[in-house]
């Protein structure tokens, strides 16, 4: 095979290679937020 064959075939495994090899999945842990708080009782009425 000549040069330049050999040299695109490389170029596409190592393409692929860096597209396919490092999936690494991210874990995000989020805490919901209270919906609402209750209204303290201060024993007046307003």
């Amino acid at each position: 095979m000549s040069k330049s064959i050999k040299f695109i075939t490389l170029a596409g495994l190592l393409g692929m290679v860096a597209a396919c090899g490092s999936k690494q999945e991210e874990f995000v842990v989020v805490e919901p937020e209270p919906i609402s708080v209750e209204p303290e009782y201060t024993g007046k009425y307003k």
